[in-house]
C-alpha cells in the first residue's frame, strides 16, 4: 500500500510530504465532525459569524477553520497562512521555522452542508522567499505553487493534490485510518460532454458566456453536443467530477452584484490551486481573457473568473469571451 507521505515528493527547502499529511490529518479531521453533523443537535445550522467575505458562516465553517489553523500554526512547516474565513494572513508563533505559505479555503460549499451534500476543503501550498515570514509572500501568481489540493467530503473522504508531477487522489480507510492511493496519474479528456455553472445567473451573464452555453446546448452530433448540465454548487465536487470525466466548470463574472464584479471565486485559496491541478492533468484553466495561473494577486482575497476543465472546452470558452466580452 503506497502511503501518502512515501508520495509526496519532496522539495528543496522544506518538508512537503510532512505538510501534506499534516493537511491530510486535518481533513479527516473535518470529515469526522461532517459526519457527526447534526447528531445530538450539533454542527448543523449558521454559527451567528459573518466572515470577511459579507457571507453568513456555518457551525462547521468554525471547526473547519479552527482545526486547519491549529494543525497549521503548531506544524513547524509554515511560515505564513491566509484563509477565506479570516481578514488577514496570520504568522505562527514559530512562523520563522516554517518553509511555506499555504492559502486555504477550510469548508468549501458551505450552502450544501445541511443538506449532506459533498463538500471539502482546497490549499495551495508556496515555498517561503522572503527572509522572514511575510504575509506578501502570499501575492504570487499560481505557476509558482510547489503544491495544491483539496479534499472532498462526500460517499467516501478523498484527498487530490499535485506537487508538480501529475495529479494523484487518495482515498481515506475508515477501518485503517488510512490514506490509500486509488487514482495516480489522472489526466482530464482533452474535451468533454458535460458543463457545469449555475444557470440561475444567467440573466447577468455577459455575451461570451451565454453565447458558449448556448453553443454547448447545440445539437450537434458530430461533435457530441449538446453537452449534459452538471452543477452541484461546491466547487470541489464539480472540478472533482470534470477531472474524472471531462467537460467545463464555469464560474464567471457577471452583473449581478456590483461588490463582486469577478464573480464569486477567491484566487488565492480557490481558482489558482484548482487550476494548478487542472494543468497538472492535462487541462486548462481560465478567465475567459488570460491564464489563471499567470494573474498577480494584489489583494489576498481578490476574486476570479473561472473556467477550468478540459483543454478544448476551455479553448472554446474562450473563444467566445475574447469575441463578445
Amino acid at each position: 500500500m503506497t502511503t501518502l507521505l512515501a508520495h509526496v515528493p519532496r522539495v528543496e527547502g522544506g518538508n512537503l510530504p510532512a505538510l501534506l499529511r499534516t493537511i491530510a490529518d486535518a481533513g479527516n479531521r473535518i470529515a469526522r465532525a461532517v459526519a457527526r453533523a447534526g447528531i445530538g443537535g450539533g454542527g448543523l445550522g449558521a454559527s451567528g459569524r459573518v466572515n470577511i467575505q459579507g457571507e453568513a458562516c456555518q457551525k462547521l465553517d468554525d471547526t473547519a477553520q479552527d482545526i486547519f489553523a491549529e494543525v497549521l500554526s503548531s506544524s513547524g512547516l509554515v511560515a505564513v497562512m491566509a484563509s477565506e474565513e479570516v481578514e488577514q494572513p496570520t504568522i505562527p508563533p514559530d512562523g520563522a521555522r516554517g518553509a511555506f505559505a499555504v492559502s486555504f479555503d477550510p469548508l468549501d460549499g458551505s450552502s450544501n452542508i445541511d443538506t449532506n451534500i459533498s463538500i471539502g476543503s482546497i490549499f495551495s501550498v508556496l515555498r517561503r522567499r522572503a527572509p522572514a515570514p511575510d504575509p506578501q509572500d502570499l501575492l504570487r501568481p499560481g505557476r509558482e505553487q510547489v503544491a495544491a489540493g483539496y479534499l472532498v467530503y462526500g460517499p467516501r473522504t478523498t484527498l487530490t493534490y499535485s506537487a508538480g508531477k501529475g495529479v494523484h487522489t487518495f482515498t481515506l480507510d475508515p477501518d485503517l485510518d488510512e490514506w490509500v492511493l486509488t487514482h495516480e496519474d489522472m489526466k482530464i479528456p482533452a474535451r468533454g460532454n458535460t458543463c457545469s455553472t449555475n444557470g440561475g445567473n444567467s440573466p447577468w451573464w455577459f455575451p461570451g458566456m451565454l453565447k458558449f452555453v448556448e453553443w454547448a446546448k447545440t445539437v450537434d452530433p458530430a461533435s457530441g453536443r449538446p453537452y449534459g448540465s452538471r452543477y452541484v454548487g461546491s466547487l470541489v465536487a464539480d472540478f472533482h467530477r470534470t477531472l474524472l470525466k471531462g467537460g467545463i466548470f464555469l464560474y464567471p463574472a457577471d452583473t449581478k452584484d456590483p461588490k463582486k464584479p469577478e464573480g464569486k471565486l477567491r484566487l488565492l485559496y480557490e481558482c489558482s490551486p484548482i487550476a494548478y491541478l487542472a494543468e497538472q492533468a492535462g487541462g486548462a484553466a481560465s478567465t475567459g481573457k488570460e491564464r489563471i495561473l499567470d494573474i498577480v494577486p494584489k489583494a489576498f482575497h481578490q476574486r476570479c473568473p473561472l473556467a477550468v476543465g478540459s483543454r478544448e472546452d476551455v479553448a472554446q470558452y474562450d473563444v467566445f469571451t475574447n469575441q463578445l466580452g
